[in-house]
């Protein structure tokens, strides 16, 4: 079985408060987009002594076999199904450290595609259960829609927002941000008005309403990343933000535009917005 799990990026990220987990309450908008990894999942017929093979190709992945999160989420599904033994094949492309849940979709994916190859019958609901045990924003590519997310990013509900249409531009320097590292830098607050309710007014109103709270912690320390958010502007994107907590940065922009030769030793990416 072949599958092609997305990225996403976030439509603003607000840091309301820090929980007394040690998490943090946080306010976005999860919206999906067509950069895709590719993963293949086979039954493994000839050695079932070793449940699951694991190998990858494309981006580097660091980190063991075991500890990638469509092993896990295999050995996390098998605690309560008989699953037959299965090779795992993923193609690395989405970038890593990018604030573009590339892991999470790709664990997403694997669960909705094993639910299918195996004859599972795994509702919904119980596929979102599985997820949020794996990932914050894993639940949120068992939808795959624009989604408005709080708490610690996995409690979801739909949102109406629709950017089909519009054309994204996609940067990633050779940058990597340490998600703990840019939570320990930012100051939490809650807004005057929810994210929920300021993602409903008209795109050309976000760049002055809608910001993504992990800008003011990074930027400082990475100011190419700033650097790229105010060159999509000045290229004529509607609006611009980082996704996540980093170190990818977007823009939004009404007409196809074409950027590739605009950031110098970047990973980009473009292409139509659904």
């Amino acid at each position: 079985m072949l599958v092609f799990p997305n990225a996403k990026i976030n439509l603003g990220l607000t840091i309301v408060e820090k929980r007394s987990d040690g998490f943090h309450n946080i306010e976005t908008v999860f919206y999906p987009i067509a950069l895709c990894d590719v993963l293949e999942i086979v039954e493994n017929t000839t050695n079932t002594k070793h449940p699951i093979i694991f190998t990858s190709s494309g981006i580097d992945i660091p980190g063991k076999a075991d500890e990638n999160l469509c092993v896990k989420a295999y050995h996390l599904i098998a605690k309560d199904y008989p699953l037959r033994a299965i090779k795992i094949h993923l193609h690395k492309i989405i970038p890593i450290g990018a604030g573009l849940g590339g892991g999470s979709s790709d664990a997403a994916f694997f669960l909705k595609a094993i639910n299918k190859l195996f004859d599972l019958s795994l509702s919904f609901g119980e596929l979102h259960h599985y997820a949020r045990q794996l990932g914050s924003d894993c639940s949120f590519f068992i939808n795959n829609r624009a989604t408005f997310a709080e708490g610690k990013g996995d409690e979801m509900e739909s949102c109406s927002v629709n950017l089909a249409g519009y054309f994204i531009v996609l940067v990633k320097p050779e940058i990597h941000i340490s998600t703990q590292q840019a939570y320990a830098l930012v100051k939490p607050s809650k807004p005057k008005k929810t994210l929920e309710e300021l993602i409903l007014q008209p795109i050309e109103d976000w760049k002055t309403t809608i910001q993504n709270q992990f800008e003011d912690s990074v930027f400082p320390q990475h100011p190419t990343i700033k650097t790229i958010k105010e060159q999509l502007y000045s290229s004529g994107a509607v609006y611009a933000a980082m996704s996540g907590s980093g170190s990818s940065v977007f823009g939004i922009f009404k007409k196809e535009i074409d950027l590739k030769n605009s950031f110098k030793e970047c990973f980009v990416w473009q292409g139509y917005l659904q």
